[in-house]
């Protein structure tokens, strides 16, 4: 069933945004997994496109900063100092940008610092 999320965005099946949620219209879990899998492809495409160096890196990297994309958008991603600083490998300011993003809705939301947490570790290599 479509929830509103923290940040008052309209949300359904495993984290999906857009044109195809309507409040009240649930989706079946056949749809959810395919709109999971779809935006997967499409955020990591995505994210090679704004950060091309990811696809020389390990798969920990590239998943957690479209990991980030997804929760963000692309455009965020494009537009943010997080991409100047993984695009010139800087990973631990990398992780610094990253923690930067942890509010929705105009306050800090702690889901979202757990989330960012666990994107800086998997660019650290788990440490």
């Amino acid at each position: 069933m479509p929830y509103y999320c923290p940040a008052g965005v309209l949300t359904c099946g495993w984290g999906s945004t857009g044109a195809d949620v309507f409040p009240g219209v649930p989706w079946s879990q056949a749809y959810a997994d395919k709109r999971l899998a779809d935006d997967a492809l499409r955020f990591a495409t995505g994210t090679l496109a704004a950060c091309p160096g990811l696809a020389f890196e390990d798969d920990a990297k590239l998943s957690a900063i479209t990991d980030f994309a997804y929760n963000l958008g692309l455009g965020r991603l494009k537009a943010s100092t997080l991409r100047k600083r993984i695009n010139d490998h800087q990973w631990a300011s990398a992780c610094v940008e990253l923690r930067k993003w942890v509010n929705g809705g105009g306050r800090r939301l702690p889901g979202l610092v757990l989330r960012r947490e666990a994107e800086a570790r998997l660019i650290m290599g788990g440490k």
